[in-house]
């Protein structure tokens, strides 16, 4: 008995049609001929990370498993496509080299590409067309989630995860006590891929070697394989909340800003807080009131209405897609997200331009997002690209910043000659001072701006005197500091710490009772060491203290303004160095700033 020949095409073999029929025994005695082109096509398309090429590379290996048992032939024949046929793959050539595959060995032409059998029969040749009833609803991953689920997480041989909850506030969930399969992932990329093909809400967003981003609708789905994850990977994020701007309840005093003043506007908080849900409220707002809108966003998942457009990269580049928004004027833009210089470099360029722009920052604090503005933009140029910062937390609205430009002397400088540009960083609702930017040096500077009472209250220096009368028996130079109603501190010489404890802490638990305080006895810096001189200097990016050679291999101590701030020991060098942009540099620099005391004890 003479074996039917075959000839499988690309889309047949990545639809796997080919092995169902081989599993339900429909292509007994038949020869399966696999063209070189379709080889190679799926070859070149795995090397560009493409998961259409994956997927039929793994297909074809189960063909061959299938065909040794089921004792079918299987053979790679036909010519393998030049140069020439490469470039011109998308004109057809690939095709027509399956095609006459086909003819050479007098074969069926299997195929799921409607196009490719039309052209078939037209050639003469016998086709048999196998359309592929795809989804583009209720797929299979769409099984995991239910109104609760943020993101569900699928990984060979691990059990599927899902993160449930509201933004901000979720908990990460088994989905199944069983793990799930290559072959159960693989079948969910496959239908992922087929509904992107033939769904208008799907897109490649990212095609990279090894990971795809899809946006399908509503959901945005990351794809990973080796090399660039360790093994295959399903994650699929999906926006559980859409609200208005009403929703959040802002003030009318804001409300008046967003609509009337605010054009350079920062949606700032970490990974997961809402901030996207914001940014299309704000979409949907602005385009309410009247406003073109337009995004720029890979991928493209804000939950906008269709009045905006949603644009994406030209060539992987969002400065060839901030050219062509320049010629469409829209009013506003949203940016989602700016995270590289490059980002910032056009979100600010965009704004200059007159565009109001909308950005999406990921930070842990509302100050984070300014900050990661400086070094990437002139310092002034800053309040003129961002006016006000939003801050996210848990869903809702934490902060509101705004900023302003002036020149002034900054906060505890004295002297008037001192005066710069500096930026004002104020709570939008209170208009206190929070922070100022500025230039001191080389450095950019942001100090908190910290508020002092100007004077105790009378009631608190009558405390304070009291207080005094009862422990000036045990240290007379005592120096007493109110922390609250009821805490204080007390500051005596180190050696008459024990004398005012007293045995087992007798002598202060009495006077605590007599009082009705919380007291915490410290020593006084004084007393703790010597006093020492030194000589300080800005080297670089580094503080140096320089100290008398005498004192090499001391342990000090620094303190501003008694507050102590780090122990160190002198080295070989007689110095010791701080980093400026260290927690420890930042503090040093705004105590110098703002002609803080800063003393050193050495204590041996």
């Amino acid at each position: 008995m003479i074996n039917k020949k075959i000839v499988c095409d690309t889309s047949i073999i990545i639809d796997g049609k080919i092995t169902q029929l081989i599993e339900k025994k429909k292509l007994e005695n038949t020869d399966i001929i696999i063209p070189m082109a379709v080889l190679d096509e799926l070859q070149s398309q795995a090397s560009k990370g493409r998961e259409p090429g994956f997927v039929g590379l793994e297909e074809l290996k189960k063909i061959r498993e299938l065909s040794k048992r089921r004792k079918i032939k299987i053979k790679f024949i036909g010519k393998r496509p030049t140069m020439d046929d490469i470039k011109l793959a998308r004109s057809g050539r690939m095709d027509a080299l399956i095609r006459d595959t086909a003819k050479n060995s007098n074969s069926i032409l299997y195929t799921a590409d409607y196009v490719q059998a039309l052209v078939g029969d037209v050639e003469g040749i016998e086709v048999n067309y196998i359309p592929n009833p795809a989804k583009t609803e209720n797929l299979d991953f769409e099984k995991f989630f239910d109104e609760e689920t943020l993101s569900i997480h699928l990984k060979v041989n691990v059990q599927p995860l899902a993160k449930k909850g509201k933004p901000g506030k979720f908990k990460l969930e088994k989905l199944s006590k069983n793990i799930i399969t290559e072959e159960q992932i693989e079948n969910i990329i496959r239908e992922i891929t087929e509904a992107v093909r033939r769904n208008k809400e799907g897109n490649l967003e990212i095609v990279r070697n090894g990971v795809m981003i899809i946006q399908l609708g509503k959901y945005r789905i990351a794809i990973a394989r080796p090399p660039f994850a360790d093994n295959l990977e399903v994650t699929v994020v999906r926006p559980t909340v859409k609200l208005k701007l009403s929703d959040y309840k802002l003030s009318k005093k804001l409300m008046e800003r967003l609509g009337k003043s605010a054009e350079g506007i920062l949606i700032a908080g970490a990974p997961g807080s809402g901030k996207s849900t914001l940014a299309s409220s704000l979409a949907e707002f602005y385009m309410k009131s009247g406003k073109i809108v337009k995004t720029l966003e890979s991928p493209k998942d804000l939950q906008v209405p269709p009045e905006v457009t949603q644009y994406g990269t030209i060539d992987g580049d969002f400065s060839k897609t901030a050219d062509i928004l320049l010629l469409v004027r829209p009013d506003y833009s949203i940016y989602d997200e700016i995270r590289k210089t490059k980002d910032f470099e056009i979100f600010s360029d965009l704004r200059l331009a007159g565009i109001g722009m909308i950005g999406v920052v990921h930070s842990s604090k509302a100050i984070d997002s300014i900050q990661r503005f400086l070094r990437r933009v002139e310092l002034g140029l800053i309040p003129h690209i961002v006016d006000t910062v939003i801050f996210v937390k848990d869903g809702k609205i934490d902060t509101v910043l705004k900023l302003s430009l002036t020149v002034k002397v900054p906060h505890k400088m004295i002297e008037s000659d001192l005066a710069r540009p500096l930026i004002e960083v104020k709570d939008f609702e209170t208009e206190k001072i929070l922070y100022e930017i500025y230039t001191y040096g080389e450095e950019n500077i942001i100090l908190p701006i910290e508020y002092e009472e100007n004077e105790l209250k009378g009631i608190q220096k009558l405390a304070i005197k009291k207080i005094l009368e009862e422990i000036k028996y045990y240290d007379s130079e005592a120096e007493v500091e109110i922390i609250s109603d009821n805490k204080i501190k007390i500051k005596v010489d180190n050696e008459k710490i024990g004398k005012i404890i007293g045995k087992e802490g007798i002598i202060i638990n009495s006077i605590e009772k007599k009082l009705g305080l919380k007291i915490n006895i410290e020593a006084k810096i004084s007393s703790i060491g010597k006093n020492i001189q030194y000589e300080m200097k800005e080297i670089g990016n580094s503080i140096e203290f320089i100290f008398n050679k005498k004192f090499i291999g001391g342990k000090i101590g620094i303190y501003i303004n008694d507050i102590f701030l780090l122990s160190g020991i002198i080295g070989k060098k007689n110095n010791i160095k701080i980093i400026k942009n260290s927690e420890l540099g930042v503090k040093l620099l705004n105590a110098l700033i703002t002609k803080k005391k800063i003393n050193i004890i050495i204590t041996n």
